[in-house]
């Protein structure tokens, strides 16, 4: 199939590819919005290497491949339909099976399945007739799905929302901000409890508290100040890390309307203990998850439920 590079709202150049291998005409705008279903766009040579990120859009019913925080893929998908919804929020893959067999829906094949959750919910190939036709989980086109497969690995963050936009570079986060935090400087760092495995952060502003979970196991906790009410749920993957500091990708939520680089006020928002600055900044990597929820860590939500890092189990 001839390569051809495109301009499309990703701002990005991406190879355009069908299950079928057809060739589409490529146009300047517009690309992604015209996929029809089953169509995909594939460009791994953008970002050869790096952590992946997955970001499915039940509003547009697409899916979008990040890879060291730039995209590299978008795939139509046909996600649950009424009475099987698809669950919103942030979910990490905990099994991979290329030739998984359903336990649940007769036999049905799953081929490169990529579970989110142990209730039944993964990503995996399948039919994808233009509309939100499944039990819950989300179709992939059989092509897009085995080249996803073949880029991930156990652990990687995959954030499931109903808005549609995609996801958008900012500038570092307020709840990381290396200034004490006044009345709030106790915490818990047991790193030992879980020695590798992709991290992910939770800060409740109902609690005033900040998680740090390791593989899905809670491995520190602390106090966290926060100068204004957290009136909605944002979620970031860390993308790169260099001499100018950390740099967050936003991971489009419902209820999250904003978009751009966060704003002066909105960076000076939250205030962590320096200490647990400093320990914390020992396990963030390139793909690391950070949640900022309104509610509690025991039930965050945008109006709808919303699950967050579902934990490994059998």
């Amino acid at each position: 199939m001839t390569t051809r590079r495109l301009t499309c709202r990703l701002a990005l150049a991406l190879t355009f590819a069908t299950t079928a291998s057809a060739q589409v005409p490529p146009g300047t705008d517009g690309q992604i919005e015209r996929l029809k279903p089953g169509e995909y766009l594939w460009a791994p040579e953008i970002a050869p290497a790096g952590p992946v990120t997955v970001v499915v859009s039940l509003a547009t019913q697409k899916a979008y491949a990040y890879r060291n925080g730039v995209p590299i893929g978008v795939s139509t998908v046909s996600t649950g339909s009424d009475g099987h919804a698809t669950p919103t929020g942030v979910f990490t893959v905990l099994q991979k099976d290329a030739d998984h067999v359903s336990n649940v829906y007769k036999d049905a094949p799953m081929p490169f399945m990529q579970r989110l959750t142990w209730g039944g919910i993964a990503m995996h190939a399948g039919n994808l007739p233009g509309y939100p036709a499944s039990h819950g989980c989300i179709r992939l086109p059989p092509a897009f799905a085995k080249l996803l497969f073949g880029i991930t690995r156990l652990g990687i963050t995959a954030v499931i929302t109903q808005d549609a936009r995609v996801p958008v570079v900012a500038s570092t986060p307020a709840i990381l901000t290396a200034r004490p935090a006044t009345g709030e400087g106790r915490y818990v760092w047991n790193p030992a409890l879980s020695p590798k495995g992709p991290v992910s952060i939770v800060v409740s502003g109902r609690d005033r508290r900040m998680v740090v979970l390791r593989n899905g196991i809670e491995i520190g906790s602390s106090g966290i100040a926060v100068d204004v009410p957290i009136d909605r749920t944002s979620a970031f993957t860390l993308q790169s890390i260099d001499a100018d500091g950390e740099h967050w990708l936003r991971l489009p939520l419902p209820g999250d309307p904003q978009t751009g680089e966060l704003s002066a006020q909105d960076r000076a928002k939250g205030h962590l203990p320096d200490g647990f600055r400093a320990v914390l900044a020992t396990v963030m990597t390139p793909g690391t998850t950070l949640l900022v929820t309104r509610e509690t860590l025991a039930s965050a939500g945008t109006g709808t439920p919303v699950t967050i890092i579902e934990a490994t189990g059998q």
